[in-house]
């Protein structure tokens, strides 16, 4: 199977998984708080999906950062709220967030997708867009999407960062810290590979025939 083949099979696995997830929500009924795909793992896994079927740049970034920060909190500390592990809801929800971490995982080693600065301000732009949004229905539906407005009442990572509203602020630097740290390395590597293919032409010139 082609490596395109493949990135499309994982593409509907991702957004298989997802559906399914959304409908798992509705479940019991459909509850405004809790039902409605407003949270930046729902975005991850939709941008994972798209990304891995068309190989637009844009969206390969974003399933990139979103999917290798934000995906792996659920998978470590998961919050959705089923009667108790291994719960199938809980199960399909930890194995959608396995495969929006695989599917970034494989937009950089699989499909060679190579992030730089332009994706960073990219993904850091959107995801202020996002935040924006989302307070602003938060605060006219009183829900609290994206955990901007308290913090789950499940323990997870933001339990170390402190209370509402400093742990915003703190997830914001590590994120801007983190998605630096997974941009650094590509871009490095990228200005050694130029350097080195504009110094070949200089060695090939320099090995030119003397006339005799």
């Amino acid at each position: 199977m082609g490596s395109r083949r493949f990135a499309r099979v994982l593409a509907v696995a991702v957004l298989a998984s997802q559906v399914a997830v959304q409908v798992a929500a509705l479940t019991p009924r459909w509850d405004v708080g809790h039902s409605l795909p407003l949270h930046l793992s729902d975005l991850a896994g939709l941008a994972a999906g798209y990304a891995l079927w068309s190989g637009r740049r844009w969206a390969c970034h974003l399933a990139y950062y979103w999917g290798l920060t934000l995906a792996p909190q659920a998978v470590v500390t998961p919050v959705l709220l089923a009667p108790a592990s291994p719960h199938w809801a809980w199960l399909l929800d930890w194995t959608w967030h396995l495969l929006v971490v695989a599917a970034a995982g494989y937009l950089v080693c699989g499909l060679r997708m190579r992030p730089g600065w332009d994706g960073y301000r990219l993904t850091v732009t959107v995801t202020a867009g996002w935040a924006a949004a989302v307070l602003a229905v938060n605060r006219l539906a009183g829900t609290n999407y994206g955990y901007l407005d308290g913090k789950p009442n499940r323990p997870t990572l933001l339990d170390l960062l402190g209370p509402w509203p400093e742990y915003l602020l703190a997830e914001a630097v590590l994120l801007l810290a983190a998605w630096a740290l997974l941009t650094w390395p590509w871009v490095r590597s990228a200005r050694r590979a130029e350097a080195g293919s504009a110094g070949q032409p200089g060695r090939t010139l320099g090995a030119e025939r003397r006339p005799r």
